[in-house]
């Protein structure tokens, strides 16, 4: 599958991503980048970045690389820890997988504020399905 499509996939449909101000912005197999630009609405109650903006922006890049392949895969398992919060500027999460087999695939995903200061690592695992990504595409968007 081209990663083009992979890209555009995951920008147009999450919208749990898009609504939160996420873009993916790079995507090659077993790797994905995605960014967030901190609004007022991703703060706790402390003025610093929610975890679970945290968590959703590492589970998007999560996404993205694990179904780069082309193989439609679903998260089983994921952690978070959170070392530093954030009050302004972007935010970049980068997803690498780790281990891979025809069913499973393990994924270690950083979080970092523009400086490169580590914020949070995150840990998943997907169970890939018997169903092509592009099997879930728009006909007008299929490559």
């Amino acid at each position: 599958m081209d990663m083009n499509t992979v890209q555009a996939f995951f920008n147009k449909a999450d919208a749990f991503a898009s609504h939160n101000g996420m873009t993916l912005t790079e995507v090659c197999e077993g790797y994905a980048k995605a960014e967030m630009l901190l609004q007022p609405y991703h703060m706790n109650g402390a003025g610093t970045v929610h975890g679970g903006a945290l968590f959703t922006l590492a589970d998007f890049a999560f996404a993205a690389a694990s179904n780069s392949r082309g193989q439609l895969a679903l998260s089983i398992n994921s952690s978070i820890s959170i070392f530093k919060g954030a009050k302004e500027g972007k935010l970049i999460a980068e997803a690498r997988e780790v281990s891979h087999s025809p069913k499973l695939a393990s994924f270690e995903v950083s979080v970092r504020n523009e400086a490169g200061h580590l914020l949070a690592t995150f840990q998943g695992m997907v169970y890939r399905k018997s169903v092509l990504l592009e099997s879930l595409l728009p006909a007008s968007e299929k490559v």
